[in-house]
């Protein structure tokens, strides 16, 4: 991968790792488009929009709400996408689990540096109190502008992290992958719906919302049954 597309995955990491709280909020952190965005930039949308709808699957875990912990997706996704992008290939389960893994786990650190920033935000707001409290725009234009510089670093670590950490452990993982091609389909496909079907139980498992929950599945499996079948 060239430099300039490097540097274009790492603005986008950084785009949507700044979408999710700082700014412009544009819905760009979720997987599904961080991670299409991450395999536009190196030459392959598609593949970038596959390896994204898989982690959006991981992602319905978890929302965003209020003070709660969670992860963040939006790095992670455009890292990974890119490394969809540079294999070449919009599916390759093995390669695919290897880059996952990574990307869990820079989400999972994502949602705690994130934690660590605003503690940061916290003690600069607590050091110029004083010039806001004297109604210094100076003061305030300055904490506004360190706390997305803060974030906006936080969010191109992690996106290198993933990206690099990301394509090390997918090449040992297609290098020591000797079962056949299909058990890595199960795992990888079967693990995401799991997670996200355990996520919409926990949303929508009672009543009236159950039995819509479970027509749309029923239906969902349909759809996709008959385009295979087609």
């Amino acid at each position: 991968m060239s430099a300039a597309t490097l540097l274009g995955v790492l603005a986008v990491g950084t785009v949507a790792g700044l979408d999710l709280v700082s700014v412009p909020q544009m819905m760009l952190a979720r997987p599904l488009v961080a991670g299409f965005l991450g395999g536009a930039v190196a030459g392959r949308p598609l593949a970038g929009l596959g390896v994204g709808a898989l982690l959006e699957l991981f992602a319905f875990e978890t929302l965003p709400i209020g003070a709660a912990r969670y992860p963040d997706w939006g790095p992670a996704a455009a890292a990974a996408g890119a490394l969809g992008a540079r294999h070449g290939a919009a599916w390759d389960p093995v390669w695919l689990a290897g880059v996952t893994v990574v990307a869990l786990v820079a989400a999972w650190l994502g949602g705690l540096t994130m934690h660590v920033v605003r503690r940061l935000n916290g003690a600069q707001l607590r050091r110029r109190e004083a010039d806001l409290v004297a109604g210094d725009p100076r003061a305030l234009r300055a904490l506004q502008a360190g706390g997305v510089l803060r974030d906006a670093v936080r969010a191109a670590v992690l996106t290198a992290f993933t990206y690099f950490a990301g394509g090390q452990v997918a090449r040992q993982v297609r290098i020591a992958w000797h079962a056949p091609r299909a058990l890595a389909d199960v795992a990888v496909v079967g693990t995401a719906l799991g997670v996200a079907l355990w996520s919409a139980f926990r949303l929508y498992g009672r009543g009236a919302p159950r039995r819509w929950l479970a027509a749309g599945a029923v239906a969902g499996v349909a759809v996709v049954a008959g385009l295979l079948a087609w």
